[in-house]
């Protein structure tokens, strides 16, 4: 189920909001079932097929955990073999396929492909079960059917994060006072939910038809088309993959329960190491304490930590998807990080400026890596974008951005004579609109609890706006990760 769906706001969501409190006000045990319960039809509404995976990976874990928690003696073996069966079911359903191909094509062999199906959310509730048996191992949650359950199938979070500790979680779900509804919460959660319902669905989704438009024509785009589509992909993965944690947060807000920060401007980054700290933050601590750390970190040397950041870089690009892509995207990130931590306070002094330009630019160029088919199609593009040979925009560029809402607004501005005259007012209007959110106004996480007559009136245009969009139903980019 999508969070940009009538089904979903119309009728999933209000349910689930009213039963949560209903139930759980009456016991806390009811308001936790009642979250199971939810989690379960969220997820079965996208296929069964997954959802007896999901279930099978659920059994799994939890008779792990609770031989972990019997059989102290041997709690680092269970606790290996608990992560490498985690492993092992992630690598079969995504990589099974991806390595056939590359053994293929080493030994110059045609293998016969499985019809595997890929799991919505499998990188994410598998690196969540991951953190709860560690949870386990290291006594920082106990055993108990009904609070694993509940850590697991919390649908806000259940597909696509943000990744978050058991023990932070469940302590919520236990608190009985967290079962009254609190206006002010209910509020931050809507005016959340709404901006990234409007992230989602009139900016991501626009630039959206204009990045496919040039990853499906980039032979016959121009050298300006690949300049922009660059930047395109680099505005709709951050507004789809953050209004989707917006959404996550603001619907858990409206039950009481806060869900760590996943996007702190990532885009006003004045390097790739603050980058990761602004972008996904959830996954950088999942990658930082659970692989980073126990590699040894810092603390073994220089030439050892270099190794263990592009270790992680490696795991981060593979876990992202069965592509070479995506493992060339992580191995760069990994090597401009290490090259930063080499250039050390020399890298500090450049200007900020510069540093901020060096960052956005080196951060969009590996996303248009990370949406390439191939490594091959992302050097041709480059070599076009790069090569200054045609700078023109192509028409099928611009009718990404011909919308309906743009020629009201026009007409309500009184520039429908300009904009006819000019073609690139659409594309001009959003691309400085998206550079505007992205490197203006405080983070919305940050604020989300400053209510105004204006922003109350600002958050019901976005909703509107957006939910006029939904003839247009799209998958989240992260959706199938």
């Amino acid at each position: 189920m999508q969070f940009n769906s009538y089904i979903f706001i119309l009728v999933f969501l209000p349910v689930f909001v009213i039963g949560y409190f209903l139930l759980g006000r009456i016991k806390n045990i009811f308001g936790k079932l009642f979250v199971i319960l939810a989690g379960a039809v969220f997820y079965a509404y996208g296929g069964w097929d997954a959802s007896f995976v999901l279930l099978a990976s659920i059994i799994l874990n939890y008779c792990l955990a609770v031989l972990i928690t019997k059989l102290r003696a041997y709690g680092k073996v269970m606790l290996f073999i608990a992560v490498t069966a985690n492993a092992a079911l992630l690598l079969y359903f995504k990589y099974f396929n991806f390595a056939l191909l590359s053994i293929g094509s080493v030994l110059n062999r045609e293998f016969q492909l499985k019809d595997l199906i890929l799991p919505l959310g499998i990188s994410f509730f598998t690196f969540q079960q991951i953190m709860y048996v560690v949870s386990v191992y290291r006594e920082e949650t106990g055993i108990d059917l009904a609070d694993y359950l509940a850590y697991i199938l919390y649908f806000p979070k259940l597909i696509m994060g943000p990744l978050v500790k058991p023990a932070e979680l469940i302590s919520q779900l236990n608190d009985d006072r967290r079962y009254r509804p609190r206006a002010e919460n209910i509020a931050a959660g809507l005016k959340l939910f709404c901006i990234g319902f409007f992230k989602k669905m009139v900016i991501a989704d626009t630039f959206s038809a204009a990045a496919a438009w040039g990853y499906g024509n980039y032979t016959a785009a121009t050298s300006l088309d690949m300049l922009l589509v660059i930047l395109f992909y680099t505005f709709e993965i951050y507004f789809d993959f953050s209004g989707y944690t917006d959404m996550a947060i603001g619907i858990s807000s409206m039950i009481n329960i806060d869900l760590p920060m996943n996007f702190d401007s990532p885009y006003k980054a004045v390097s790739i190491r603050d980058f990761w700290k602004r972008w996904h933050i959830s996954l950088t601590r999942f990658l930082t304490e659970y692989i980073y750390f126990p590699l040894g970190g810092s603390r073994k040397g220089a030439a050892r930590t270099y190794v263990n950041i592009m270790i992680v870089f490696l795991i981060s690009g593979l876990w992202h998807g069965a592509n070479y892509t995506f493992i060339l995207w992580g191995a760069l990130h990994g090597m401009l990080q290490v090259i930063e931590r080499l250039a050390g306070r020399a890298f500090d002094k450049i200007a900020k400026p510069i540093r901020w330009l060096y960052s956005f630019i080196s951060v969009s160029i590996l996303w248009l890596l990370f949406g390439a088919g191939n490594i091959t199609q992302w050097k041709d593009m480059l070599v076009k974008a790069f090569s200054f040979k045609n700078m023109t925009v192509s028409d099928g560029l611009l009718n990404a951005f011909l919308l309906p809402e743009m020629t009201f607004m026009a007409d309500f501005l009184g520039l429908s004579k300009i904009t006819a005259v000019h073609p690139l007012y659409g594309l001009t209007v959003f691309a400085a609109a998206a550079f505007a959110i992205c490197l203006i106004p405080e983070n919305a996480h940050r604020n989300m609890k400053k209510l105004s007559a204006l922003s109350v009136a600002a958050c019901s245009i976005a909703f509107v706006w957006a939910f006029l969009c939904l003839s247009s139903e799209s998958v989240f980019v992260y959706f199938n990760f």
